[in-house]
C-alpha cells in the first residue's frame, strides 16, 4: 500500500507540543531479577505470539572499553511489560524466545542489539526492525521510536538522555529506569499493530543465521 499524501517527519518543536505518551501503569510492569520470577511468568511469556523488544546496556565512556551488555532486556505485549535484569541464568531462560520461529519480536534500531546478543551465543529469529517500515509515508531514512509515535499517534514519546545513559547494570533499577525500559518495549507493539491496521507492507522479519 502507498499512501497518496506522504507525511514528512514531524519537527522536534511540533513533537514538543503534542500530548505525552501514556505508558503502561506501574502494576502492568514486572521487574524480573531472578530465575524464580522467570519461572512464575514462563507460561505467559512462551505463549505470547508478539513482543515489543529492546535492551539496555551500561554505557561505555572510555576509548577501547568493551561493552558487556545487555544488562536489561525488555519484552512487552499490549497489556504488560517484563523488565529482565540479566544474569547468565536469565539469559539462558530467554534464549528460546529470541530464537523462536513462531514468536515475533519487534523493535527499533536492533542492529546493535543483534551484535551484543550474538556475542552471548544468541541468534535472533523472527525479529523485525520497524525503523525501515515507513517507506509508504514517503520516508526512506530509518525512523526512530519517537518520530514513529508522533507520526502514527500524535503523541510526544519522551526519551531522557540522562536515563538512557544511566547505569543499567545496577540493582535495583530506579523507577525512572523501569518506566523508560517498559516504554521502549511497549511502544513498538503499538506501532506494529497500527502499521498493520493501516495496511502498510512491512519488511520481512529476520530469520536465524549462524
Amino acid at each position: 500500500m502507498t499512501l497518496h499524501a506522504p507525511s514528512p517527519l514531524p519537527s522536534k518543536e511540533h513533537i514538543q507540543q503534542l500530548p505525552l505518551f501514556q505508558n503502561l501503569a506501574p502494576e502492568q510492569i514486572q521487574l524480573v531479577s531472578n530465575l524464580a520470577q522467570c519461572h512464575a511468568v514462563q507460561e505467559e511469556l512462551f505463549a505470547a505470539p508478539l513482543f515489543g523488544f529492546d535492551s539496555e546496556s551500561k554505557p561505555t565512556f572510555r576509548k577501547g572499553e568493551v561493552a558487556t551488555g545487555p544488562h536489561v532486556i525488555q519484552l512487552a505485549t499490549t497489556e504488560k511489560a517484563y523488565i529482565f535484569q540479566i544474569s547468565p541464568a536469565i539469559l539462558d531462560f530467554l534464549t528460546p524466545i529470541f530464537e523462536s520461529p513462531t514468536q515475533l519480536k519487534v523493535g527499533f534500531g536492533l542492529k546493535n542489539d543483534a551484535h551484543l546478543f550474538r556475542r552471548k551465543g544468541i541468534h535472533f529469529n523472527q525479529v523485525l526492525d520497524l525503523s525501515k517500515a515507513f517507506h509508504a509515508f514517503g520516508i526512506t531514512t530509518p525512523v526512530g521510536v519517537k518520530n514513529a509515535m508522533a507520526l502514527l499517534f500524535q503523541v510526544n514519546f519522551p526519551k531522557s538522555k540522562s536515563v538512557s545513559t544511566s547505569n543499567w547494570s545496577k540493582f535495583p533499577l530506579s523507577p525512572a529506569q523501569i518506566q523508560y525500559a517498559a516504554a521502549d518495549a511497549y511502544a513498538p507493539v503499538l506501532i506494529y499493530q497500527e502499521l498493520l491496521r493501516l495496511g502498510i507492507t512491512l519488511p520481512a522479519a529476520q530469520h536465524r543465521t549462524k
